[in-house]
Order: structure tokens, then C-alpha cells, then sequence
């Protein structure tokens, strides 16, 4: 019993000490400087009515083809609501999420779903104004500059998601 002991206690001390140099070496990925800037694309002039309405009729032809109710936010470069519709049907609690996703995905220069993501590894993309970290937001790029953000909302995150990439995909055809 007597020689058991200390084996035990080495055995606790090199496992802490392993874990410790293990956690030195290993680089937290928040303390990696990259060289460019990510999700640095421009500005551009703002999204116009006619545009979003297209958009926003793209998406309801799609969501009528899967038999799925959604509300459809258009905002422009500034996050500014363009255009909207809710079909019918659709639930209500998602008419301000869609318009959300939309000035998220603009505001943020990226889709919603890498917020999605990166909320599951940091948990300090919970603390940035106007976040929602939900899937269904696209921003609009043409000629590389963002003129605006498509939100989508009513069914799964991976629904929204869907039919807001086929009205986003409308925008340069």
C-alpha cells in the first residue's frame, strides 16, 4: 500500500505536467494575427427597389416549389430595409429574424451561417451588437462590392438557408 501511493501521485503530477506542456504548445486560435483582413470586401452602391423585389419573387417561386412558408427581408448596403414579404402562412416570429439575418449578413460582410458556425467554437460572437447567428443570411456582391444582404426565415436554418441562396444566386444572371 505504502509504495502504491507515491506511484500514483507521480503518475497525477507527470499527467499535469503533460496536459500542461500540451496546453503551451498548442496555439489559441484567437491569438493568431492573419496578414489580411478577412471578409474585406467593399461596399458598394446600395441595392434598389426593383432588384430586391426580383429577389424577393425568386425566393417565393423557390418556396412555393418545396411547399415551404417564408419571410423574405431585402436590405441595402447600409442594413437599411429595402423590400419585404411574408407569404402566407409563414410564422410570424420569423417576419423581424428575416430582416435581422438580412442586416447581419450586410453588416457582417458574410453569410449568417459562419456566425452559426463560429458561435459553436467562440463563445464572444454571442457578445457583438446585432449579432444572429442563425443561417438564412446572404450578402449581395456585385462587381465585388456588397450592395446589400437577402435575409430568409420561417422554416429549418438549412431551409432558410436554401432558398436564400437560390435569390441571391438571381442577383448577377
Amino acid at each position: 500500500m505504502k509504495s502504491t501511493l507515491p506511484r500514483i501521485a507521480l503518475a497525477a503530477i507527470l499527467a499535469v505536467l503533460a496536459g500542461t506542456s500540451t496546453a503551451q504548445t498548442t496555439a489559441n486560435p484567437m491569438d493568431i494575427i492573419p496578414d489580411v483582413m478577412p471578409f474585406d470586401v467593399p461596399y458598394g452602391t446600395p441595392i434598389g427597389l426593383d432588384k430586391a423585389e426580383a429577389l424577393i419573387n425568386a425566393v417565393i417561386s423557390e418556396s412555393k416549389r418545396r411547399n415551404w412558408k417564408m419571410n423574405i427581408a431585402v436590405v441595402d448596403s447600409g442594413g437599411n430595409l429595402v423590400a419585404f414579404q411574408r407569404m402566407d402562412g409563414a410564422q410570424y416570429a420569423s417576419i423581424q429574424i428575416a430582416e435581422h439575418k438580412a442586416r447581419t449578413a450586410v453588416r457582417f460582410r458574410r453569410e449568417t451561417k459562419l456566425l452559426e458556425d463560429a458561435i459553436q467554437k467562440f463563445a464572444y460572437v454571442a457578445t457583438l451588437d446585432d449579432v444572429i447567428a442563425s443561417r438564412g443570411g446572404i450578402p449581395l456582391v456585385v462587381d465585388g462590392k456588397i450592395v446589400g444582404a437577402l435575409g430568409c426565415s420561417g422554416g429549418t436554418g438549412s431551409q432558410d438557408e436554401a432558398v436564400c441562396k437560390f435569390g441571391a444566386a438571381q442577383l448577377n444572371k
